[in-house]
């Protein structure tokens, strides 16, 4: 799963996982109202991320973010960002998104916002146009806010394609950081996009 903005305009898609295996994944469905879409990669490229499905999630929750910023520029690699659910709304009230602390830049699109025990709790989706939102209010910048979908979202659009999709509570002791990201580390692959 990516945004669906990530794969407009794209006449071929390519992922590379973990192992360094890269192969073609062709869009297999797009949905613009949450910005998501699905792209097909083979069997066994890389196990699916489990869905929180409870406890429902709450301001101020400790959230990370595993992707791939800036590539070329940054990391090759993956890198992982923590910060906080800010809001449990986007902007101007979406409620299709949350609005999260975690630094975002382009290349943190389409994946996964993660919580405490390692569990999908939404799709990095955006950032607030810090240019914009500057000429509106006279000059001010914002300040890590950024946007993901909300998990539930995310795992509906999956269900719709007749996918499946694992789902836990998040209970007991909060992981590390570094913990969360060996274990999703074989789960999010670099996304390619040749126009």
């Amino acid at each position: 799963m990516t945004n669906a903005h990530v794969v407009e305009g794209c006449r071929q898609m390519r992922v590379r996982n973990a192992a360094g295996q890269s192969v073609a994944a062709p869009v297999r469905a797009l949905d613009r109202r949450r910005d998501l879409a699905i792209l097909s990669v083979p069997a066994g490229f890389g196990p699916a991320l489990t869905f929180r499905d409870s406890p429902a999630v709450k301001i101020g929750e400790s959230v990370l973010t595993y992707g791939f910023p800036l590539s070329g520029l940054l990391s090759s690699g993956p890198s992982l960002t923590t910060g906080d659910i800010s809001a449990l709304a986007g902007l101007r009230d979406t409620p299709v998104n949350f609005t999260i602390s975690v630094p975002v830049q382009p290349g943190n699109s389409g994946g996964p916002l993660l919580d405490a025990q390692g569990h999908v709790v939404g799709v990095v989706v955006s950032k607030l146009n810090a240019a914009e939102t500057a000429r509106i209010t006279g000059g001010d910048i914002p300040q890590n806010v950024n946007f993901a979908v909300k998990g539930n979202e995310a795992a509906a659009f999956l269900v719709a394609q007749n996918l499946v999709v694992a789902h836990a509570p998040s209970l007991g002791a909060e992981l590390k950081p570094a913990v969360i990201g060996e274990q999703v580390n074989a789960s999010v692959v670099f996304i390619q996009c040749y126009r």
